[in-house]
């Protein structure tokens, strides 16, 4: 069976699958430095890893039954990020072993309450299909993204070592099993 993300919509936003003609907002996307700060190794992403990316984007779906969406603002249309869930196929350690949530959104839609809306969103979605612990690697320098990981319920489990360096990783339980 062949999945695609579904159409969410919350309040000021609508979460939906990545077309190819969000290439361009999502090459753009990664190529500012503000954005890039606290991801990998901080630097702007070209138009090929971009291009790879979406196309990730779009087969991880296809493959796992869960990915991540498009995030577009209601009122202007405009693609503002990507963010959902995947499995990264990281060398880390100590290994992953949860679907690893993610959200990235433009630097103009940051400190809006985006991201916790949009999030809270996709969570609600994984809690109904997936109904498994995830998992959120941070830059521990990423203050931001460690306080809206917290509120959407991820807590701080271990530090990991990715691509040579110390990250943290946060776990969040589905709310059926969380005690």
């Amino acid at each position: 069976m062949i999945h695609i993300a579904p159409r969410i919509e919350t309040p000021r936003l609508i979460l939906r699958p990545w077309t190819m003609e969000d290439f361009p907002a999502l090459a753009a996307c990664w190529q500012d430095l503000r954005l890039v700060r606290h991801i990998g190794d901080g630097q702007p992403h070209s138009r090929e890893m971009s291009w790879g990316r979406l196309l990730r984007y779009i087969r991880h779906w296809q493959m796992l039954g869960y990915g991540y969406w498009a995030c577009e603002e209601k009122e202007t249309g405009k693609n503002i990020g990507g963010l959902g869930l995947q499995n990264a196929g990281r060398d880390i350690a100590p290994a992953l072993l949860w679907p690893e949530a993610g959200w990235t959104l433009i630097p103009e839609a940051q400190g809006l309450g985006y991201a916790r809306e949009a999030m809270s969103a996709a969570l609600a979605w994984a809690d109904s299909e997936l109904r498994s612990p995830l998992c959120c690697i941070i830059d521990e320098q990423n203050l931001r993204s460690i306080r809206l990981a917290e509120k959407l319920g991820f807590r701080f489990s271990h530090l990991a070592d990715y691509r040579q360096k110390s990250v943290q990783v946060y776990l969040r339980e589905p709310p059926s099993s969380a005690a």
